[in-house]
């Protein structure tokens, strides 16, 4: 019979057996999981500056691109949610379509980083990379994928060194910090970010998991782990879980001065839409980006709406722009099938259609 809340006894107790099941088949998968580690292709160090390295992504056969892409990721997380283990790579697909594919690795800032600049990363390490590969590969102009905050930074590259990048692609990309679904602009905007990094130095990553995780607590605090239950008894399942947890809280501390830069002059001041951004002595102006641009959001994005990405449209100087509409949020574009599908594909056909003859 049922209750006043439509279930009947019988539901509840298979329901509760269930649940014994899994815990009970948990204790045996929690004791035969493997350890866990991301990053599935092989690499090779080709560049260094200090802790920032480049990496060249080595696929099973040889790329066929003529011109190299190199991948530039946040400054927040390790950049290797792009390769996360062997059936979610961004990287796999674009090297088994012949993509000549380099990541830059921020490595991990400490206490004598403390005054790195945003001049630093732009035009120091990803410039210092950019500049590696054009005379590596003996030529005046690269490829660039931008992703999130490394997408931001790109922009700002490409605008101060438009010769220097051939083609542009930005994903989950901020532009407008001030749509009014942003919360995490929301937020930012009444920081005193001098108190802020005054106070702390670097800001440690601890901190910085934390604001992401409240930005959606009941997802990230409690529904997934209550959903781990479900494939306790999943080896596999369990194994890609702990991956993503692990990458998750394996965070960089952001170094102090370019983090006081970065909310001031892009979350507070809307620089890419307003004007006021300055690296080193030199203004960011987006109308100088004339290069084709492939710019891929996804519609469930919590971190960057899809409405801040698409202001990019309105701002750059070029004439050939391309829009990607992902179907999902800020992290299935990486690693969910239908990203490892949908996204090497449209990044290489993009490029292909752009490359030299």
């Amino acid at each position: 019979m049922n209750g006043p809340l439509n279930f009947s006894a019988d539901a509840l107790a298979h329901e509760a057996l269930q649940m014994q099941q899994k815990l009970s088949a948990g204790v045996e998968t929690l004791r035969n999981v493997d350890e866990v580690e991301y990053g599935a292709t092989a690499r090779q160090e080709v560049w260094r500056d200090g802790k920032v390295a480049l990496y060249r992504f080595v696929g099973e056969k040889a790329p066929t691109a003529k011109v190299p892409l190199l991948i530039s990721y946040a400054l927040v997380n390790r950049p290797y949610m792009v390769d996360l283990q062997a059936d979610r790579s961004i990287v796999k697909g674009l090297l088994a379509r012949g993509e000549d594919v380099y990541v830059i690795d921020w490595g991990y800032p400490d206490r004598s980083d403390r005054f790195l600049t945003l001049e630093d990363y732009i035009e120091r390490f990803l410039g210092g990379a950019v500049d590696h590969l054009r005379d590596a590969n003996g030529l005046d102009a690269i490829n660039l994928l931008g992703i999130c905050q490394g997408g931001a930074f790109s922009l700002c590259y490409a605008s101060l060194h438009p010769d220097k990048i051939r083609n542009l692609i930005t994903m989950v990309t901020p532009v407008d910090f001030h749509t009014p679904d942003n919360m995490l602009s929301n937020w930012t905007r009444g920081i005193d970010i001098d108190l802020f990094v005054d106070t702390l130095g670097n800001v440690p990553a601890d901190l910085m998991n934390w604001c992401y995780l409240t930005l959606k607590p009941w997802r990230l605090f409690a529904q997934k782990y209550v959903g781990l239950v479900d494939i306790l008894d999943d080896k596999k399942a369990v194994e890609d879980f702990l991956r993503m947890e692990k990458w998750i809280f394996d965070s960089p501390d952001q170094a102090g001065e370019a983090f006081r830069q970065f909310i001031k002059q892009f979350y507070q001041g809307n620089g890419f839409v307003d004007g006021g951004i300055v690296i080193g002595d030199n203004e960011v102006h987006l109308g100088l980006i004339e290069m084709p641009v492939l710019n891929i959001f996804a519609e469930q994005d919590h971190l960057v709406p899809p409405a801040s990405s698409k202001a990019l449209k309105g701002l750059i100087g070029s004439d050939d722009y391309t829009e990607l509409s992902f179907r999902g949020g800020h992290i299935g574009i990486y690693v969910s099938g239908r990203a490892q599908k949908e996204v090497p594909e449209t990044i290489h056909g993009w490029l292909a259609q752009r490359s030299p003859k």
